[in-house]
């Protein structure tokens, strides 16, 4: 898909893993859930401190629409799924569900739509998490999200 008036394609990312319904989103693709507002400060060890608004769908959201694995009345189910952000610049992370669930952590992870009011529809989503203090976890260019579980080794106990 190439955006109007643009030779480039719209930047797209991958949704899938231990999901009902793995997709392929675009960053208007995201703006079909509530958008959250964020308003972040992260020290950059080479810039200082960097001041941003970013705009987007909590990531919660997203994941919990695609329909993830895990049965969720349990807790300790929950506990043990993870998520794997990669981007487009060669970035990657790892989140736990526990730290996005309302149940345990809460934080309001976006896939940021805008930032400093701009729309992110050709560079892509950008991974936000507003509590780090340093900006290692945003991911640019958000190309992958993958949801799956941990599950311990068989050690033939």
């Amino acid at each position: 898909m190439t955006a109007p008036g643009h030779n480039r394609p719209m930047a797209k990312l991958m949704l899938h893993g231990d999901l009902d319904h793995p997709a392929t989103l675009s960053v208007a693709d995201l703006r079909d859930w509530i958008q959250h507002r964020a308003e972040v400060t992260f020290d950059c060890a080479t810039n200082g401190p960097q001041h941003h608004v970013f705009e987007g769908a909590l990531l919660r959201d997203v994941v919990s629409d695609a329909g993830p694995s895990f049965d969720a009345r349990r807790r300790k189910d929950r506990s043990r799924f993870l998520l794997a952000v990669s981007g487009g610049d060669g970035h990657h992370t790892v989140l736990s569900w526990a730290e996005l669930d309302a149940d345990f952590g809460n934080s309001p992870v976006l896939l940021a739509t805008r930032l400093d009011g701009e729309d992110l529809d050709e560079a892509g989503a950008q991974l936000v998490v507003p509590s780090d203090r340093c900006g290692a976890r945003y991911v640019s260019a958000v190309t992958h999200v993958w949801f799956g579980s941990l599950s311990p080794p068989n050690l033939g106990l």
